[in-house]
């Protein structure tokens, strides 16, 4: 088998077999594949597609180029989520204690911050002492005690995605929905979980700023998930706007922390009791929605969650005591105003702007190499359908850098649009895929 004649064929736009696809991954994996051959590869794929049955060949491959965990010691379903990333989306930090604490386990690996969204290792890290990297053997065992461990992937895992991901980062070829599936579903099934929640974002915070392909990303993935003998639902999710009012690491924290109190934002307790519903019916745990809503609601209602958030956090060297004192978490030198420039609803907020002007502040990367300031952000005062006045605060900024402050409000200024009249409110959820299958959120009834 040639290099040469594989790449040929897929430029043409034939399609690949598994042996062709697994030939290449492997032996770039190993290193007698180069960069420049892999990269020819990546924008023949990204030009001409790939079929499904390339995806689920791409993806089986790049699962075994690496370690893969197994969970099976873990008594009960375990339900693993993952998010396509969204500006101030902190669902994992209330998800994973509050799922656990209704008696699913949560053995999930997480990632860092890249671009304008977030990352939540790196919220968790805002936490004083909290360990995100544990060995296999210390992250199974933390499941089978508490319940719940998020932790940092090890380099074993899918090695494959990580050389390739970052070939598709300078190459321009990161927007290829069939590459994206691969990507994302191969490092779920190295995860071990059992059965797998997909929140795919859409609109301007989100990576996929249309519905028709978030659809189509989700639809790819839910194909993929089961060919590979697993269960999965996907939820498309609203980011036309930040979810809840944080946006940073230590003050998204802060605000799951009150989430899990049953004081937090309404989008963000609403989202994450849709998605905790869905981990519960693909577990077993609740045979209906309204079942599997009244559990959490009552988990958070009673304090169970908030304990389950305590005990995870302890358990991996965190400080607890910032539940009840925040002001144990990382804490901005600088706190300023950003204000209404005119009067009106706010008819529109620019989620990716708003994640944009936390970086200008510190609180991302734009390179792996980058470290985030952990106490910087943007904490919004309202959001979409508010009436404002002039004058009116819209935003609190928080900086260690008070020389960033004027190119985050240049970028605020951009981020905020007004109407005379109320708009209209959009659903938090757009759709619900589960075996191929679409629901509209417009005709479900939760």
């Amino acid at each position: 088998m040639r290099v040469y004649e594989i790449l040929a064929k897929k430029r043409d736009g034939a399609s690949l077999n598994f042996d062709e696809i697994n030939f290449l991954v492997q032996n770039f994996v190993a290193g007698s594949i180069y960069d420049y051959q892999m990269s020819a590869f990546l924008m023949a794929a990204y030009i001409q597609g790939l079929d499904e049955n390339e995806v689920i060949s791409l993806t089986r491959s790049m699962v075994s180029s690496g370690d893969q965990l197994d969970l099976s010691e873990i008594p009960g379903v375990k339900v693993d989520k993952h998010s396509t990333g969204g500006v101030g989306d902190k669902t994992t930090l209330v998800l994973a204690p509050l799922v656990a604490s209704a008696g699913v386990p949560v053995a999930k690996m997480s990632g860092r911050c890249l671009g304008h969204t977030g990352g939540t290792l790196d919220k968790l890290e805002a936490i004083p002492g909290f360990r995100v990297n544990l060995s296999p053997t210390d992250f199974i065992a933390q499941v089978k005690k508490i319940g719940v461990a998020v932790v940092s992937a090890s380099e074993q895992i899918v090695p494959a995605d990580k050389m390739i991901y970052a070939l598709r980062d300078v190459t321009a070829t990161i927007c290829s929905i069939p590459l994206i599936a691969s990507s994302i579903v191969s490092k779920k099934i190295a995860g071990g979980a059992d059965r797998i929640l997909f929140d795919v974002k859409c609109g301007s915070g989100a990576f996929l700023k249309g519905l028709d392909e978030a659809r189509r990303l989700t639809m790819l993935m839910t194909e993929v998930v089961e060919t590979m003998g697993k269960s999965s639902v996907s939820v498309i999710s609203n980011m036309d706007q930040p979810l809840g009012f944080a946006v940073g690491n230590a003050l998204e924290v802060a605000e799951a922390i009150e989430t899990l109190k049953g004081e937090g934002p309404a989008d963000l307790e609403e989202l994450c009791l849709i998605l905790g519903v869905h981990m519960l019916l693909l577990s077993d745990r609740a045979s209906s929605f309204p079942e599997g809503k009244d559990i959490l609601q009552q988990a958070i209602l009673s304090g169970q969650a908030l304990a389950k958030f305590e005990e995870f956090v302890a358990a991996q060297g965190g400080n607890p005591g910032c539940i009840d004192s925040p002001k144990i978490l990382p804490q901005a030198q600088f706190v300023s105003e950003y204000k209404a420039k005119e009067s009106g609803y706010i008819g529109f907020i620019d989620a990716e702007k708003i994640g944009c002007a936390a970086i200008e502040l510190g609180a991302g990367r734009l390179t792996k190499e980058d470290k985030p300031d952990l106490a910087a952000g943007v904490i919004l005062a309202h959001k979409v359908g508010d009436y404002v006045n002039e004058g009116d605060k819209l935003v609190e900024i928080h900086t260690n850098g008070a020389d960033s402050v004027t190119q985050t409000e240049e970028l605020l200024n951009k981020a905020f649009s007004f109407s005379r009249a109320k708009p209209k409110p959009q659903p938090l959820v757009w759709d619900v895929i589960q075996w191929g299958v679409s629901h509209d959120k417009c005709n479900d009834d939760h």
